[in-house]
């Protein structure tokens, strides 16, 4: 019985599998077309963000207040933004233009918010990777103290992007104002997730309150890991992973009633 009931789950994932691949391709394919780079627009858009906001604060000579190289800065901040609110608002609406898919017996609303949100999370991470790597080789950017810190921080970032995409997709579906109102919501996130600043730079008062925010913990992390103890930090991965958790479980809930509703009998 219960080798009977492994072989069962096993053949599921295996069949879930091979949906979100095909999910993924369809994506790719409808989103960068088969010409030209192709699916290498994966990596270079976001990649093309980070170039360009590193190359206004060189050329402007922005310090940002602080010594900090301008290079490695953006690229520890930056990457962070671009991951959580290109995955989140890709899965805005996302149901709409593959409601036919729907039709397919295993095709479900999890699977459509699933794909999108590892090509964006794909994305994202070889974006900050092929980066790291450029700035390396032109010498704006050193190796990280703790890449296994950084590794982790990435993690739990993905952790959140996912969490918070599955919310942000169900929500979607139900109100044509949760996605009037998501735009002007990652405009107001953006200056508060730590991208553009460091806590230790806050007022004692102000860090208190922009610890709340769980994109702050993750951009400390990530810095933290490449810069290691050379500057101060206040990232609080337990706070971090509970949110992210009790998130991820609220998004699937979610995702699991928009499902009862849309998809076919």
């Amino acid at each position: 019985m219960q080798a009977a009931m492994g072989t069962s789950v096993l053949g599921s994932l295996a069949i879930q599998a091979r949906v979100i691949g095909a999910l993924l391709m369809r994506e790719v394919i409808t989103r960068y077309g088969r010409h030209g780079l192709g699916f290498m627009w994966i990596f270079v858009e976001p990649m093309m963000f980070t170039l360009g906001v590193t190359a206004l604060w060189s050329l402007s000579k922005s310090t940002h207040g602080s010594s900090l190289p301008i290079a490695e800065f953006a690229a520890t901040g930056y990457s962070t933004v671009l991951l959580w609110r290109n995955a989140a608002s890709r899965c805005l609406l996302a149901i709409e233009p593959n409601l036919a898919l729907l039709y397919h017996r295993n095709v479900r609303v999890i699977d459509i918010f699933a794909a999108r949100l590892l090509l964006e999370i794909a994305g994202g991470t070889i974006s900050l990777m092929v980066i790291t790597l450029i700035f390396m080789g032109i010498g704006w950017m050193r190796a990280p103290i703790d890449l296994l810190y950084m590794i982790i921080a990435w993690l739990l970032l993905t952790w959140f992007t996912i969490a918070l995409g599955l919310v942000v997709g169900a929500l979607s579906e139900r109100s044509e104002t949760f996605e009037r109102i998501w735009h002007p919501i990652t405009y107001l996130l953006f200056p508060l997730s730590g991208a553009v600043f460091m806590v230790e730079w806050l007022p004692a008062q102000a860090q208190k309150y922009i610890l709340w925010v769980p994109m702050v913990h993750c951009t400390e992390m990530l810095r933290h890991g490449y810069w290691g103890n050379a500057l101060r930090t206040h990232e609080d991965p337990a706070y971090l992973m509970l949110f992210s958790f009790i998130l991820f479980f609220i998004g699937l809930a979610l995702t699991r009633e928009t499902g009862r509703r849309v998809e076919p009998e």
